[in-house]
């Protein structure tokens, strides 16, 4: 019997080793901090994205411009709250390749408090600009109503360290979402 039991944990270990860690990215700020985990397993094709985008320095300018509370959307019957970043000028977006939109159906990842998720226009727009959530926003989800088409936004991966930044950033003066101040983000890099 303990042959048995030393095989079966030998094993135990051999499939938890040859699992692959999900990449762990810093973005730091002015403000301090925030680490994530992008779900590769989970959402490959916009992790991969992602992921591609910091190895390929497409960051280097990015900043945090957008953000979204209970009190700044006046004219929109389902509120989010979130905080948006990335490279901010469509000039410079809508140049660069879009990627296929992975749903919240088909990764499993809901728009629960700290997940990051890219932001889009239509279905297989999205590129560079993502954002955080701040509390679950499943409106964001694949069903949900904040975007009419229903089909949610491309949930990737959470923060893991930092939501006390995510949140320092969302409480920064803005002008109709937009900050009076662009946060920089100094740099984007796996740890």
């Amino acid at each position: 019997m303990k042959k048995y039991s030393i095989i079966i944990i030998a094993f135990v270990l051999t499939v938890f080793a040859c699992n692959s860690q999900n990449p762990i990215v810093t973005i730091g700020t002015d403000l301090g901090e925030i680490e994530l985990e992008i779900f590769e397993d989970k959402a490959p094709i916009t992790a991969k994205h992602f992921m591609q985008n910091i190895d390929g320095n497409v960051f280097k300018d990015a900043c945090f411009y957008r953000v979204v509370r209970l009190d700044n959307q006046p004219n929109n019957d389902i509120k989010i709250q979130v905080i948006q970043g990335g490279l901010f000028h469509d000039s410079i977006v809508d140049k660069l390749p879009t990627i296929k939109h992975e749903t919240t159906k088909e990764t499993g990842i809901l728009h629960t408090n700290g997940v990051i998720s890219m932001a889009r226009l239509e279905p297989g727009s999205a590129s560079t600009e993502f954002f955080i959530c701040i509390d679950n926003q499943p409106e964001l989800d694949f069903g949900g109503m904040r975007n009419s088409d229903g089909q949610g936004f491309a949930a990737f991966g959470k923060v893991t360290k930092g939501m006390d930044v995510v949140k320092k950033i969302q409480t920064q003066k803005d002008q109709g979402q937009m900050l009076s101040k662009r946060i920089k983000i100094l740099s984007i890099k796996r740890n």
